[in-house]
């Protein structure tokens, strides 16, 4: 099928430095996304954890974006959010992900008609494994880095071959999905990966808030993920700025006016 990526300027809605733009897939399906940065810089697709486009979501391609890179986010629930464990849980099991692996190949075609020379992807939780198999399936993205998700049904190990950059936690307990064991299959598995184990966090470790929850410790009793480490994160962050730079050409100075922002109540 011929996608056919078309920017509906009338539902256009701009919200400070960034733009939610609907891309139409086929006849009667929009796709929303957020966008900001300069439209000829290197562009970087983030994807959401399994709770939805939220604050934490804003702030991660925000500091992308101060990097120079154009960043899109697609709304992959389609507005959507999961304000506890059970809603995320639902909405997360009722996603078709092979369409949502293709709408992010549509994302990533449509960055590059408008400007960008090359795309990455980096996505959380089940962004991750969204990553990888839209990094699989597009030849419009050329590097992906997955932090503490992988779903090895979505993309055959034996033909990507392009470069990835793993994150892990090491006292990640999602077996199968994002635990360290998971990380070194990958990396055993692709022959162009490099996965990190961080040691003393586990999923979700690149969260600095414990949103939807109130306190990290509530955030342990309920889910089990231990409190945010700053140097570990920092750690991890580094090391995806060098595999972008690396993998993306280089973007142009760093930007500190908030190229991406929502306001809280889009949140």
């Amino acid at each position: 099928m011929l996608l056919k990526l078309v920017a509906c300027a009338a539902t256009v809605q701009a919200v400070a430095h960034a733009t939610l733009v609907p891309v139409k897939l086929g006849e009667n399906e929009d796709i929303p996304v957020y966008v900001g940065g300069e439209a000829d810089a290197p562009a970087i697709i983030v994807i959401q954890e399994w709770w939805g486009v939220d604050r934490g979501t804003m702030q991660k391609a925000l500091r992308l974006a101060q990097h120079g890179y154009r960043v899109l986010i697609p709304d992959i629930y389609k507005g959507k959010k999961g304000v506890n464990a059970e809603e995320a849980s639902h909405l997360m099991g009722e996603l078709d992900f092979p369409k949502a692996v293709q709408e992010i190949g549509i994302a990533a075609q449509y960055l590059k008609k408008t400007g960008s020379p090359r795309v990455g992807v980096v996505g959380f939780c089940m962004g991750g494994a969204l990553a990888l198999g839209a990094l699989a399936a597009s030849d419009d993205i050329a590097a992906g880095a997955p932090f503490y998700g992988v779903n090895f049904g979505l993309f055959d190990a034996k033909t990507l071959k392009k470069p990835v950059q793993g994150h892990f936690g090491a006292l990640d307990a999602m077996e199968g999905f994002s635990d360290p064991a998971t990380g070194k299959r990958l990396e055993k598995e692709l022959t162009n990966a490099k996965v990190f184990i961080y040691e003393g966090v586990g999923h979700a470790f690149m969260n600095p808030e414990p949103a939807p929850f109130s306190t990290f410790e509530e955030r342990q009793e309920k889910m089990g993920f231990p409190a945010y480490d700053m140097g570990q994160a920092d750690l991890a962050w580094g090391r995806l700025l060098d595999f972008f730079l690396t993998h993306l050409a280089a973007p142009p100075p760093g930007r500190t006016d908030l190229p991406i922002h929502t306001p809280a109540t889009e949140l």
